[in-house]
């Protein structure tokens, strides 16, 4: 399990700059081993911040991206059909209740219900995954820790957890930096001027202001460094801007007018 667990350590520190007290809470949550839940939009930080107290608290981090196809089979794991008879094959919780890993189902929202609830177990004092098809119930390893997200602005009556599932975890909410942290960020990931920086933070707020009035969703924290990336690659700013955060957002013609001036103004 040893060299099983290495291969899901971290060995380089991500990119992290705290909001808040986020870190020291979520130390007080790993060492109390509770189940963690962080909501927040799109690109605002929420997988790097896991990755970053993982890296902090020399864990193994298991990363699963949840979809609407994803069965329980795909959590916990399954036979496999060999030459000579079948394999069980862990799933991704199961590896990392067994190894100590924290298990990070992110979007878990995306999920089925009838898949979310084989979390139910290992999310009280229990710390158990029954494996049905095999016949075994894994006690969870004493460093084990379960952490979901999602994006409240998603949901709806059919994609959202039940409240069995959400009063099992304590939660974090995470939103986009304020302006000089956003731009600091930016500037820090990927080595772009701080003028620059601050100019694409500030096209990051016009799109926003723009959420619930012909967007869904803002330009997020992520699309901003796309755009930097571009631009320290001699990308005109323009262009850059465009092409990473108007053009993957929005296809109707008047909010990309609406943003494509706003970016003309600030970047003049």
């Amino acid at each position: 399990m040893t060299n099983l667990a290495e291969q899901y350590r971290i060995t380089q520190e991500p990119f992290y700059q705290p909001q808040s007290n986020e870190v020291e809470l979520y130390e007080a949550a790993y060492n109390a081993r509770l189940p963690v839940m962080v909501k927040g939009p799109t690109g605002c930080g929420k997988s790097r911040f896991i990755e970053y107290m993982a890296f902090k608290l020399g864990k193994p981090l298991i990363t699963v991206a949840c979809n609407e196809d994803m069965t329980a089979s795909d959590l916990v794991g399954r036979y496999l059909l060999e030459t000579n008879g079948t394999r069980w094959l862990d799933g991704p919780l199961a590896t990392a209740a067994r190894i100590g890993a924290i298990c990070y189902l992110d979007e878990i929202v995306e999920a089925r219900q009838d898949t979310t609830v084989v979390i139910h177990p290992l999310t009280d004092h229990r710390r158990q995954l029954p494996l049905d098809k095999k016949g075994e119930l894994i006690q969870a390893h004493p460093d084990f820790q379960l952490v979901i997200s999602y994006n409240p602005g998603y949901q709806s009556l059919m994609k959202d957890l039940k409240q069995s599932t959400k009063q099992r975890f304590v939660g974090f909410d995470f939103d986009y930096p304020a302006a000089d942290l956003e731009a600091s960020i930016i500037a820090t990931e990927t080595g772009i001027n701080k003028a620059d920086a601050v100019r694409l933070v500030k096209v990051g707020a016009a799109a926003r202001a723009l959420k619930g009035h012909g967007l869904d969703e803002g330009i997020s924290t992520r699309l901003l460094v796309y755009a930097a990336t571009l631009i320290q690659a001699e990308v005109n700013p323009l262009d850059a801007c465009r092409m990473a955060l108007v053009r993957p957002i929005t296809d109707d013609a008047d909010i990309r007018a609406t943003l494509d001036h706003a970016i003309d103004a600030i970047f003049a």
